[in-house]
């Protein structure tokens, strides 16, 4: 999953990141309320993890601006506090689920994993459909009715993210935040150029194209014609 995590203790944020990446969570990290609430925004997470007591915004507050944004994302609330009128103002924001500092790391883990299966079904399932097109989440394979399509990895990841977001717009910077997360000097025309291999690759003479660029933004998986 992608998970993003907002804690202003340094210390703290890396143990927990490693923790994550030791699952092998793709994780983004942000030290301050205010940064943390515009990657929320501008990316595409499964959890966000969010501390109560943040520079500049608190995670209530972020909280509901990702709700009133209509975002999937399922949040997971951190606070040092514990009395029960803390934890229904913190669920009262949005959160889908409370922790209560000091934690077991083991518990945490299990509440991402837990998030990650009620709020987002593709990740609980073996396999991510669209039309034709299977990915098969677990071998990385891909596979167009029984015929297998090959692709890269970075080819997969690009078209994991499209389907995952089927009839959305998606921005190249929030592709390239999906797919080369980890690489940092990647430039957004990559974006441009994996599309035109994964195109040569799904193409159907009698078909449309199932990625349609959206001009001013990026592409957009269109599922019924997949």
């Amino acid at each position: 999953m992608r998970v993003l995590l907002i804690e202003d203790d340094r210390k703290l944020a890396r143990l927990i990141e490693r923790a994550l990446r030791d699952e092998h969570h793709q994780v983004d990290v942000a030290y301050e309320g205010d940064s943390g609430l515009d990657m929320a925004l501008h990316g595409m997470y499964d959890v966000a993890v969010i501390d109560w007591m943040l520079p500049e915004r608190d995670g209530p507050s972020i909280c509901r601006a990702i709700r009133a944004a209509k975002l999937t994302t399922s949040l997971l609330l951190l606070t040092a506090r514990s009395q029960i009128e803390d934890r229904v103002a913190g669920l009262d924001s949005g959160a889908d689920d409370y922790l209560s500092k000091p934690f077991a790391f083991e518990e945490l883990l299990a509440r991402v994993r837990a998030l990650g299966r009620r709020f987002n079904s593709n990740l609980s399932s073996e396999e991510l459909r669209s039309g034709e097109i299977v990915l098969d989440l677990r071998a990385h394979t891909a596979r167009r009715a029984n015929q297998q399509l090959d692709l890269t990895a970075t080819e997969w990841n690009l078209l994991e993210c499209l389907i995952r977001n089927s009839n959305q717009a998606l921005s190249r910077q929030q592709l390239l935040d999906y797919v080369w997360s980890y690489e940092r000097d990647v430039q957004p025309s990559m974006v441009d150029v994996y599309i035109s291999y994964l195109r040569r690759k799904l193409e159907q003479p009698t078909k449309r194209d199932p990625i349609q660029t959206v001009r001013g933004v990026g592409y957009r998986w269109v599922s019924d014609h997949a």
